[in-house]
């Protein structure tokens, strides 16, 4: 018996990770998983209503010239 998780069976993933191989090629994988990564990072962040970095840094700036 295989675990499933919805919709997705180790032979769904397995297929797709075949696919996934054959049109973009084995070097080009890493950095796709990395940019989905980032992507699903900064999205988990905008929902929380976390602020970038960059963003607390622009609005410190503008308050201390506002002073």
């Amino acid at each position: 018996m295989f675990i499933t998780f919805g919709f997705i069976t180790p032979v769904t993933a397995g297929i797709a990770l075949v696919i996934a191989l054959v049109i973009f090629g084995p070097g080009k994988l890493p950095e796709l998983g990395k940019a989905l990564g980032k992507g699903i990072s900064e999205f988990k962040s905008a929902t929380n209503g976390e602020e970038k970095k960059e963003e607390v840094k622009e609005e410190a700036k503008e308050t201390k010239k506002a002073e």
